[in-house]
């Protein structure tokens, strides 16, 4: 029996707007009962027409069949909680059906309760969780990891390699709880001139009675004629018109068969739910306050057993002085482990072959090694010689021939922002001749400025955003108007481009061409250096949207692992990043702009920024070995790109250690010596809620 038909709960919303209407949960009259989430009087989320809850009893052709569904018969309030109860029948028994709802910050809780009455199994079913979004029609969706406002770049330039969800009716996009770097999944919708967005947050866990080892509740979004769905389900994943297939490999998707659940005699199932409104937002921001509500709710700011950074630092350095080359005239830091064959010294992206200068110069004090300043300088003054021809200067070396070979926009960039942080700590130390490095940063940047000053400068990617910090920092140092100009040039046409996530930001990893936080973080970078230069808020709300974006690439929880090389060393994942819509594994790149992100805390207020910029350093110093090395790839799903690939149920948990290029070790130096100039102390988080004084030479 009905004894309550409509219940209203209201609470503060989870970010705080004066204007914004409370969040409440209702459930309407007889004979609907359908439960609706509210922002004010309008509807945002709300149960499917057939039933407050679906439940699949068969599988057929790679996916759930049968589906049952059943409507609440009871309404009941207990304290804040609103419990929802119902029933469904059938042939070997009744599933005993119940929900509790409250709203908590702003967003409702739910708790999803299956309870199998019988004394027989219930064979090859799929559960479910299922809101739909009112009036979401081309719903882009975002997927934390793994899908950007449907990854309209990955499907031009990666189709097959990546997800693509443009957000026609029939597209499905369903993954494993364990490949999202935050548990939620995301919608953003035009609403007449209004864009909304609607979020499903999930508490994961692998799913009781699971058909396949390892098998997890799976998260995403369907796309219908008149609204979106978001759901969770009891395990299948489908992805580009494809059902029971996960992305598996760099290149492909690969089977996944199988994934339904069979229910026990008496076995009750439950599953922990969020659900999220957000009534008006700007477009392209959609996702902003489900992250910031990610962030709250999985709250990954324990520092509980993670490395410290002083720690980190001497592991770091002890590697980095097992690949300098001792050469003369050409010293400098090797970018491949010792098996391959040859000494390369490359600049930027995976060798950042300068970027140990500006970090010796910082952190010499500290590493108790008189040597450390001057391999720094060798190797830079070496990298300085580096010839330029009509495409800028070329960024790999090859001491056993004394060739000069290969350039790409995110290497250069890169390079010029390290020389341009050399530069100004070599200034602060006695005995440093800074001037090599000023001529090829003056040289380099009066190049790449005048080729993004032509009218006809049309970046295919996110990836020239590099230039516009060391082309700001080239300003501060040599008070060249050009530089000044291009680096703004650059940041309005990256705005325009990116700010609506029609593009999301993208192309910053070069073994990838898609979706990526390399190109997030670029976008991130280039906004707050030029609003340091001007100091205009609008250059902070573009840093602040691009980083929130970068953001999303950050694991925000602890992901259960299976047996492996990850679990038996206890990894905690939180702190870490996911690569790439097309790479869906962890590294440590994130650790490069710890700094940054730590910066934005102090400008925003933020101190969650402030501690998540820490964690995120000392996190990734997990996995060193005793040699001081680090691999590259941590698999925390069911992706890999080493070892034995053959066998989807087998990836996941592993390691590849064996491929310790340069940047490994390069980014943790250089974020703690930029920490050091910031005035942070990484090991002392208590002081991170005081005002830091930088550093001379900061």
């Amino acid at each position: 029996m009905i004894t309550r038909l409509l219940i209203l709960l209201a609470a503060t919303p989870a970010i705080a707007f004066a204007d914004e209407p409370a969040v409440t949960f209702c459930v309407s009259k007889a004979p609907d009962f359908r439960a609706e989430v509210r922002s004010g009087d309008r509807v945002i989320l709300r149960s499917p027409t057939e039933g407050l809850w679906s439940v699949a009893i068969a599988w057929r052709d790679g996916w759930p069949a049968e589906w049952r569904h059943a409507r609440p018969e009871r309404i009941e309030q207990s304290g804040d909680w609103t419990i929802v109860s119902g029933n469904l029948t059938l042939q070997d028994g009744v599933l005993e059906l119940r929900d509790a709802y409250r709203v908590e910050d702003g967003i409702v809780r739910g708790i999803r309760r299956f309870s199998w009455k019988s004394t027989k199994a219930l064979p090859q079913c799929t559960l479910s969780v299922r809101w739909l979004a009112e009036g979401a029609t081309k719903a882009r969706p975002l997927l934390p990891g793994i899908l950007y406002y449907g990854n309209p770049s990955g499907a031009r330039t990666g189709h097959g390699a990546v997800a693509v969800h443009p957000g026609n009716p029939g597209d499905e996009s369903y993954f494993e709880e364990h490949r999202y770097s935050a548990p939620w999944a995301c919608v953003e919708w035009h609403d007449g001139d209004m864009s909304r967005s609607a979020a499903l947050h999930s508490l994961p866990s692998p799913v009781a009675g699971g058909n396949q080892p390892d098998q997890w509740w799976s998260l995403g979004v369907s796309a219908h004629e008149a609204d979106t769905e978001l759901a969770l389900l009891s395990g299948p994943c489908a992805a580009n018109g494809r059902h029971s297939v996960v992305k598996a490999l760099q290149g492909k998707f690969l089977e996944y068969p199988d994934t339904w659940v069979t229910l026990r005699p008496e076995q009750i199932i439950e599953k922990t739910f969020f659900l999220q409104v957000c009534p008006s937002v700007s477009e392209g921001s959609g996702f902003r306050a489900p992250l910031r509500a990610a962030m709250r709710l999985n709250a990954p700011f324990s520092l509980e057993g993670l490395p410290t950074c002083e720690q980190i630092v001497r592991d770091k350095y002890r590697f980095a002085c097992s690949r300098f080359r001792d050469r003369n005239p050409d010293a400098g830091f090797e970018m491949y482990p010792d098996y391959v064959e040859g000494t390369h010294y490359v600049m930027g992206w995976c060798g950042q072959g300068e970027a140990c200068c500006n970090a010796l110069l910082r952190l010499a004090p500290l590493l108790n090694d008189p040597q450390a300043v001057g391999k720094g300088v060798r190797s830079l003054n070496h990298l300085a010689t580096a010839p330029f021809n009509d495409g800028g200067f070329l960024q790999r070396y090859t001491a056993e021939t004394g060739k000069w070979t290969e350039q790409d926009h995110v290497s250069q960039g890169q390079a010029m922002e390290n020389f341009a942080r050399a530069i100004i700590a070599g200034r602060a130390v006695a005995g440093v001749d800074t001037r090599p490095w000023e001529e090829f940063l003056r040289k380099a940047g009066k190049f790449h400025a005048a080729r993004i000053l032509r009218d006809d400068w049309r970046p295919v990617s996110t990836a020239e955003a590099f230039f516009v910090s060391p082309l700001c920092r080239a300003y501060g140092l040599f008070q060249d108007e050009e530089f000044r100009s291009a680096a703004l040039k650059a940041a309005e046409h990256y705005a325009k481009r990116h700010l609506d996530m029609k593009e999301p930001y993208w192309g910053g990893t070069l073994d990838a061409r898609c979706e990526d936080k390399e190109g997030a973080l670029a976008a991130f970078q280039a906004f707050l250096a030029v609003y340091e230069l001007t100091k205009d808020p609008k250059h902070l709300e573009w840093a602040s949207h691009a980083l929130d974006v970068a953001l999303t690439y950050t694991v925000l929880w602890d992901i259960d692992l299976p047996p492996g090389r990850l679990r038996d060393h206890g990894l905690k994942t939180h702190g870490w990043t996911i690569v790439s819509a097309q790479n869906q594994h962890l590294d440590v790149y994130g650790v490069l702009f710890t700094p940054e992100i730590c910066r934005m805390g102090e400008l925003l207020g933020r101190e969650d920024l402030r501690r998540l910029a820490i964690v995120m350093f000392r996190s990734c110093g997990q996995m060193i070995d005793p040699f001081g090395s680090q691999g590259e790839q941590i698999q925390h799903t069911n992706f890999g790109q080493s070892g034995d690939m053959s066998n989807v149920y087998k990836l996941r948990g592993g390691y590849s250690e064996h491929w310790t290029v340069f940047w490994m070790t390069a980014h943790f130096l250089n974020a703690a010596a930029m920490f050091d100039a910031m005035g942070v102390n990484l090991d002392d988080p208590a002081g991170l809620s005081q005002t830091h004084k930088p550093k001379a030479g900061s």
